[in-house]
């Protein structure tokens, strides 16, 4: 089993110690370090920082959003990533949600499926540099001839040569159509809160998209890192409600009432009846009792959490799963150093 260590994305102020957990990542074995971004902070500056001091770990974006750029424009941030760090990029993409996409970035949040094929292609076009990029699609038209258009816009190809036309693409997907067009048109599925025990239904998800005509990848060639929290502690009890807070934050606020695709995900669980409940309570400003609602086996079902033992053993069934990395966050080298040490990676 693969290790990524997730630095997640700023709160009020840049972490102190995200360097130092990168250069533990790399002499520890993680095969790879992802940043993320919400509203806030950017995924990219913070991958070209602490990776020009490493020289073998993977540099993904977990995930960028989408409609934080243009497609050609993301390309450039990947390909510039790339040659960077000597041919180290993941580009991870994501269409985030529509509270974010609309109130943040200004931009219609529909048809999100029909957006994200139109934007890997466009992608692939710039990194392949075979010719002008190209594309009649609706969401995305290069050149641009609508409205307020002068219509002197000229194909482009991208000045700087690519470092590689397969960089690989990853995919933050969660429903089931989001999943079957991963597994069609990108290299690897950033999962977020997988459950082994749901490993039947993701894999029709996954198959799907792998029987479509044009198929990128094979199974066999298809990554898997599906984000985990590990734990490895003595009182197993404590840390559950620990991690409580943040379950009910995703699930209850994370996303409109109407449309939160985290809640869905545990509502494909079975947790229906959880999840009302917390979003109840979390939209009436009840947040310490929507924690309060948040069952021990929502916790448990999505993350590893025990003593050494435990912890290599439900690893055993994350793999078993079809997961190929853990994607885990780290508050301290000794976090990293201990977890690296049980799953064997050093």
């Amino acid at each position: 089993m693969k290790l990524g260590l997730q630095l997640g994305y700023w709160g009020a102020q840049p972490p102190a110690n995200h360097g130092e957990l990168v250069g533990a990542a790399e002499a520890n074995g993680f095969d790879a370090v992802f940043a993320a971004e919400s509203w806030g902070s950017d995924a990219f500056a913070p991958l070209a920082w602490w990776g020009s001091s490493t020289q073998r770990v993977r540099l993904g974006t977990s995930v960028a959003q989408l409609s934080g750029r243009t497609p050609t424009n993301c390309a450039m941030h990947a390909l510039t990533l790339d040659h960077l760090s000597g041919g180290r990029a993941i580009l991870g993409l994501g269409v985030s949600g529509p509270q974010v996409v609309e109130g943040w970035y200004g931009q219609p949040f529909e048809k999100p499926l029909a957006r994200t094929r139109e934007y890997v292609s466009i992608v692939r076009q710039v990194l392949a540099r075979e010719a002008p990029v190209r594309n009649d699609g609706p969401h995305y038209p290069l050149p641009y001839l609508g409205a307020g258009s002068t219509g002197l816009g000229k194909p482009l190809k991208p000045i700087t040569h690519p470092l590689r036309a397969d960089l690989p693409i990853w995919l933050g997907s969660e429903g089931p159509k989001n999943v079957a067009l991963t597994a069609e048109i990108a290299d690897g599925w950033l999962a977020i809160y997988f459950s082994p025990r749901l490993a039947p239904m993701y894999n029709e998800w996954l198959d799907e998209g792998f029987a479509r005509e044009g198929a990128r990848r094979t199974r066999a060639e298809f990554e898997i890192a599906a984000s985990c929290q590990v734990v490895i502690t003595d009182d197993r009890a404590a840390e559950i409600a620990r991690v409580k807070p943040v379950v009910a934050l995703y699930v209850g606020g994370m996303g409109a009432p109407e449309l939160n695709f985290h809640a869905q995900v545990y509502r494909r669980m079975g947790y229906e009846s959880e999840v009302a409940e917390i979003g109840r309570l979390f939209q009436e400003g009840r947040k310490a009792e929507a924690v309060a609602a948040v069952p021990d086996e929502m916790v448990t079902e999505t993350m590893i959490i025990g003593d050494a033992e435990h912890v290599r053993s439900e690893i055993g069934v994350w793999e078993a799963a079809g997961v190929t990395m853990l994607l885990v966050t780290c508050g301290d080298t000794e976090q990293l150093q201990r977890l690296a040490s049980v799953v064997g990676t050093c």
